[in-house]
């Protein structure tokens, strides 16, 4: 019965209906407001002091503080903290999730309102590879403001978002390694450093002044603070591992990139990871937390736990005798909020047992609160104030979509190019064959910790428009573990078509968090399939795999009749267009990899030794590119391009620099006779003078232009064994064809060329180092300086 059919009567009442139904709609979305305290249009509330935008940020969080029964304080230790109705302070979620773009991973943010999806940026470890800090700065810009806008929208519960993870991609196995910017401590710092600043609002500098007055556009947290990188291999879980960590490892690998976020990135938050580090919880180590974090490195912001990290201390490592003790335990080393219900449960009883003093409670909501007004949500309705004007138009703009393509292009790498197979011509009539589980999905670009992206495209859709005739599809494996696969399918294709490309690798059922691989082999039939394809092929074929960690694929690397190996990472929303614009030349590849590629007989390392540095007495190789000596697939740093460039020492402003001789120490050591100098005790000036600069030429010396970073490594005298080098910076260049240009570097001793003896002291050898680009290399010496 159609609309005409109805009498007056009935027309008149449908649409008085149709337009009341609009109209709650209309009244739905315009109450929708991101929650807050010290509303204006409620004296009652606001003419409280914590409400007062003219006093200190911390006297403000302490005056709220000083208003909370025992009660009150308790339910607010908890990721979900309650609203406190009286003094008018609504609820907050401190757990939301941004790892690689604002996602739904976590309960602090919903995509159930007017901003349906947000932009979704390559997984982090193939952001890292394009080695560029300008480019994760302003990926952090987007996701701030993006989650600024969801807040706005009155989609999100809070504006802390637990993430980077820059723990070290220490072993190839780990199932976590995808979302770190990989094995190298400076890398890593570098990466927190900018992305931390792009998400709180700051400049790319650092120092802005609305970080000076203590405002955060979002709140970023660096995690997992600390040693932290295995999750469950060989029956032992993150939940109850004591990582064996020396004094040595800790100085110069694994907390580098923690006291960068905190020092240069200024991160407002830190969360403490599940495990123990020489028989003390992360999250109860009061060493750690308050004595380093906080004493040592300023750090000014709030501590989370893990989630249930503080019941396991009790539960799963016996580390606690009781509950209450565990609770005692974390609070007074400094940590301040719970992911979880423990503290919620067991919090008051420990004050009421006198395990722990209220004082502690009262110093870690003072920091939580502090964070809160920080963020500007007890400064009255935030959508008119700072950061109010950022709406749901703000997300998924062109622009921001825009730069998510430009990270995954940026990222990809080039891996092998024999017979310079790519770029595929794409100015004339081919044949296609696209064969392998991983070219038809969109879940998989993703990696993990993800949102709904902003667009769609496939791989084998982005390839789609450049064949006219169409392209030959078979998925080759039932899934990406390949226990079946259709191998005379893929191989009667392949004898058919012109070129064939393989996307081929892992996804999240291989590797993830709470699950590490037991080896580095593609799974199951894959490597059969490729092989087979490639041999029944005209041409070589292209091999793309999307995987976060490394794969063993020196079969690939050593036939002929595979001709190119690229790997896109999990390269984000826009990974499949990417993909596509570098395999038919629209884009010249340029990235690096950022992680050592191992072959699988690594893999009879224990995950659980933590050892960076080699044992030539039992055999044990270390690990990643600064110590682990042993075969590799492919190394760090490693990545083609469709051009040629070359490298040389334009200018370097020292070719020596002095050590006070008052800062040399006895160091004992079987494999050298020089000397060394303690930084500490060269101290802050002389390591400002030491400082020189360094001028790379840089030439493209092929017909395309192109895009890729300039790694310079230092490494000490050929005679030393105790490191193999050590990345000093890293500068992207763009060249056209046959351009030249320049890079400079500041390099600074005291950071670059210094080492960790046995207790985790930095110190800077005696004698000739080297500094290397490419194949070029340039000697400086370190000397003692006259008396």
């Amino acid at each position: 019965m159609g609309l005409n059919s109805l009498s007056s009567l009935q027309r008149r009442g449908y649409i008085f209906l149709v337009v009341a139904v609009i109209l709650v709609i209309t009244a739905t979305v315009a109450i929708a407001q991101p929650p807050f305290a010290c509303d204006a249009s409620k004296p009652s509330t606001s003419g409280f002091t914590f409400c007062r935008t003219d006093l200190p940020i911390r006297q403000r969080a302490e005056d709220l503080v000083s208003r909370l029964t025992l009660d009150e304080k308790v339910a607010q230790l908890v990721n979900n903290a309650p609203a406190i109705p009286r003094l008018g302070v609504p609820a907050y979620q401190w757990w939301s999730e941004a790892l690689h773009g604002v996602a739904n991973a976590g309960p602090g943010v919903s995509f159930q309102g007017t901003v349906k999806a947000a932009t979704s940026f390559p997984q982090v470890i193939l952001t890292a590879a394009s080695f560029d800090t300008e480019l994760w700065y302003r990926i952090g810009q987007v996701i701030g403001k993006e989650a600024r806008a969801v807040y706005n929208s009155g989609q999100a519960k809070g504006m802390t978002f637990w993430a980077p993870n820059i723990n070290i991609f220490r072993d190839p196995r780990w199932g976590r390694g995808q979302e770190t910017p990989g094995e190298d401590p400076s890398t890593t710092g570098k990466y927190a450093v900018s992305y931390v600043r792009g998400v709180q609002g700051d400049s790319f500098e650092g120092g802005s002044q609305l970080i000076k007055d203590g405002y955060l556009q979002a709140s970023a947290c660096c995690k997992h603070f600390t040693a932290y990188d295995l999750d469950r291999w060989d029956n032992v879980t993150r939940y109850a591992f004591d990582a064996k960590v020396t004094a040595q490892d800790l100085a110069d690998t694994y907390q580098p990139p923690f006291k960068s976020c905190i020092q240069d990135g200024k991160a407002s938050g830190i969360m403490c990871a599940y495990n123990q580090v020489n028989g003390v919880p992360n999250c109860a180590d009061y060493k750690l937390l308050t004595t380093t974090a906080r004493g040592k490195w300023g750090f000014d912001g709030y501590i989370t736990s893990d989630c249930d990290a503080v019941s396991i201390i009790y539960t799963n490592q016996g580390y606690a005798k009781v509950p209450e003790d565990a609770v005692a335990d974390v609070l007074k080393a400094g940590m301040d909020v719970n992911c979880g219900d423990y503290l919620k449960t067991y919090t008051k009883t420990a004050v009421e047992q006198k395990k722990l003093p209220e004082a502690e409670l009262d110093r870690a909501l003072t920091n939580l609160f502090a964070i809160r007004v920080r963020l500007g949500l007890f400064n009255g309705d935030p959508t008119k104030l700072l950061f109010g004007q950022i709406d749901a138009t703000q997300v998924c703009t062109e622009d921001h979509k825009n730069l998510a393509l430009e990270a995954a292009r940026d990222g990809i790498v080039l891996l092998k190019n024999n017979e310079k197979i790519l770029p595929l011509p794409k100015h004339q009539q081919l044949s296609l064959a696209v064969i392998g589980p991983n070219a038809n999905t969109l879940k998989t670009l993703q990696g993990n910790y993800y949102g709904p992206p902003c667009i769609s495209v496939y791989p084998l859709q982005a390839l789609q428009n450049y064949v006219k005739t169409g392209i030959r599809y078979v998925p080759g494996c039932d899934n990406v573990a390949c226990t079946t696969a259709s191998i005379q399918d893929a191989v009667t294709v392949a004898r058919e078509v012109d070129y064939v490309v393989l996307i081929m690798g892992l996804d999240q059922t291989q590797e993830r968090e709470d699950f590490d691989r037991v080896d580095l082999l593609l799974p199951g039939k894959q490597q059969e399939l490729i092989t087979e394809v490639a041999r029944a092929a005209k041409k070589p074929v292209v091999l793309v795999l999307l995987c976060g960690g490394p794969v063993d694929v020196l079969f690939a690397k050593n036939d002929a009749k595979i001709g190119s190996i690229v790997w896109a990472g999990y390269p984000g929303e826009a990974g499949g267009t990417a993909l596509a614009q570098i395999i038919f030349g629209e884009h010249n590849p340029g990235g690096r990899l950022p992680v050592t590629w191992y072959p699988n007989d690594y893999v009879r390392v224990p995950m659980t030794d933590m050892r960076m540095r080699p044992d030539p007495e039992t055999g044990y190789p270390g690990r990643t590119y600064r110590f682990y000596q042993g075969k590799k697939v492919f190394e760090f740093g490693d990545g083609l391009s469709y051009t040629v460039y070359s490298y040389h020492f334009t200018s370097v402003s020292k070719n020596k620099f002095h050590l006070p001789t008052s800062a040399f120490i006895d160091v004992k050591s079987a494999s050298s006779s020089s000397r060394y100098a303690s930084v500490s005790d060269i101290g802050s000036e002389a390591c400002e003078n030491m400082k020189f600069n360094v001028t790379i030429g840089v030439e493209n010396q092929g017909e395309m232009a192109g895009k890729h970073p300039v790694l310079l490594f230092v490494r000490r005298d050929e005679a030393s064994q105790q490191r193999h080098g050590q990345l000093v910076g890293f500068q992207p260049v763009s060249l056209k064809a046959r351009e030249k240009g320049e890079v400079e570097f500041v390099v600074s001793p005291c950071e670059h060329v210094s080492v960790a003896d046995e207790v985790g002291v930095m110190m800077i050898q005696e004698g000739a180092h080297f500094l290397t680009v490419g194949d070029q290399e340039y000697e400086f010496t370190a000397v003692a300086a006259s008396p």
